[in-house]
């Protein structure tokens, strides 16, 4: 998919990796709408790029709808990206008991649960796409982790809904192969985002020097040039790539 003058659905596009992304695909010439809860930040980084913003709680049908409503008012919607997510931990026993449920079930609903919710309506929308020279109507990326494979103490409920997350990459891949529709699925490892720019700098600095090789923390940048890999890359499809450095999580 050439991916200038393309409409591209990107959520969590106020922050992280979803702003890098935003940022990356902008400067390639996309039309960019940016969906997150983030108001301010979502708003100012879309004026700075020229490009759209919507409020977008993902686990709302109405929220998710009017994301995607906004995106087919600029053309026929080629690509969505899922990078809407948050990342508490809690034990799943800890010195206050046990792990809080309605927690575990807002982690859930958030990472594994909204992005099914903007695949869903967003697939639908692409169905309309007149197909591209490829047969291509459209692409989904959504975000695991790594965690989703080597979740550590204290993350039981954000492994599971990354783990949810690429469990279901195949399944809708399939799903919607007959619709020219892919769906693929970007597992980053331990990458500077606002969730760990949160952390002393001492934990950030040990985290970074853990990743094998480049020894550094990812950054949204190396996110968006993968996400952008896939969109090029028709025969990507039903897979989830690790983007980590090679490393593998210790317990904690």
């Amino acid at each position: 998919m050439d991916i200038r003058h393309q409409v591209i659905l990107v959520t969590g596009g106020a922050s992280g990796l979803g702003a890098g992304t935003a940022r990356a695909l902008a400067a390639q010439g996309a039309k960019v709408v940016l969906a997150d809860v983030q108001d301010e930040a979502g708003q100012a980084l879309a004026t700075e790029l020229g490009q759209t913003y919507v409020h977008c709680d993902v686990t709302a049908e109405a929220d998710a709808q009017a994301a995607v409503d906004a995106a087919t008012r600029l053309g026929p919607l080629r690509a969505l990206i899922n990078c809407a997510g948050i990342a508490p931990a809690a034990r799943i026993v800890g010195k206050s008991g046990p792990h809080n449920l309605a927690l575990f079930r807002k982690v859930i609903d958030i990472n594994l649960v909204g992005s099914f919710n903007m695949a869903r309506l967003a697939a639908q929308a692409m169905t309309s796409n007149d197909p591209q020279a490829t047969g291509e109507r459209g692409v989904i990326i959504n975000t695991a982790s790594v965690a989703a494979y080597d979740g550590q103490i204290g993350q039981s409920a954000y492994a599971a809904s990354k783990a949810g997350i690429v469990g279901m990459t195949l399944a809708i891949a399939r799903d919607l192969s007959k619709l020219g529709i892919r769906c693929m699925t970007i597992a980053p490892g331990i990458f500077g985002t606002p969730m760990l720019f949160g952390m002393p700098q001492e934990v950030q600095d040990s985290l970074a020097a853990s990743v094998p090789f480049p020894s550094r923390l990812g950054r949204p940048e190396d996110y968006a040039k993968l996400a952008i890999s896939i969109l090029d890359n028709d025969m990507l499809n039903g897979e989830t790539i690790r983007l980590d450095g090679a490393i593998r999580m210790a317990p904690k």
